[in-house]
């Protein structure tokens, strides 16, 4: 079984599908995490992830990169938001996105484009979604856990941009795809998405012939 998980910065689908992944017992995939590196290896290399032939350089990072806590970091975000959205970039990591998930047994992926681009034949499929201002919200709460002062207003500046080049970019955009559930957790708890999320992908499971 694959499922995909799509949606933007901070809506709350990487603890979806991780819980989906351990829920279904699969393994999970954080796409955003590739692209995150990528982004990271730019900044490493001194380069400029606007520029296509620095991107592209950056996507040969080594493996161990995966592990660097300053990929969670909103530096970081704006950097891979920044090189996806060169389509050297996006074809040189879509072959490790579809290996993964067509593994066998299947897989959760979650990012951007997992329903639209890498896995359209995903059994179940989730946009998931929320106000700039609750993500902005949750981003700056994680942050503060973290030990790094941030500003909120910042923040969500930051979303609304990463937003913007998201849905705008020419090649794999963000959107809703076809036949994928909608599911807003402005104001759910964690469990409360989690639950939600779990119902709406045993619903398409079910509903497939």
């Amino acid at each position: 079984m694959i499922i995909a998980v799509d949606g933007p910065t901070a809506s709350g689908k990487g603890t979806i599908a991780k819980a989906l992944a351990a829920h279904f017992g699969l393994p999970h995939l954080d796409t955003g995490l590739l692209y995150r590196a990528v982004g990271r290896q730019v900044f490493l290399n001194s380069g400029n992830p606007d520029d296509a032939a620095d991107a592209l350089a950056a996507c040969t990072f080594d493996a161990a990169l995966l592990d660097d806590p300053e990929l969670r970091t909103e530096v970081s975000g704006g950097y891979a938001s920044r090189v996806s959205i060169h389509p050297a970039v996006r074809a040189a990591l879509f072959t490790r996105q579809q290996v993964f998930a067509n593994q066998p047994g299947g897989a959760v992926l979650d990012g951007r484009d997992i329903a639209t681009v890498i896995a359209p034949q995903a059994d179940a499929k989730l946009f998931i979604t929320a106000t700039v201002s609750a993500r902005a919200m949750r981003r700056w709460a994680e942050m503060k856990g973290l030990g790094v002062d941030v500003d909120r207003t910042e923040i969500e500046a930051d979303l609304e941009a990463r937003d913007t080049r998201d849905r705008n970019r020419a090649e794999a955009p963000l959107r809703q795809a076809d036949g994928a559930e909608l599911l807003d957790t402005s104001r759910l708890t964690k469990e409360m998405a989690v639950a939600t999320a779990i119902a709406l992908v045993e619903k398409q499971v079910t509903a497939k012939p």
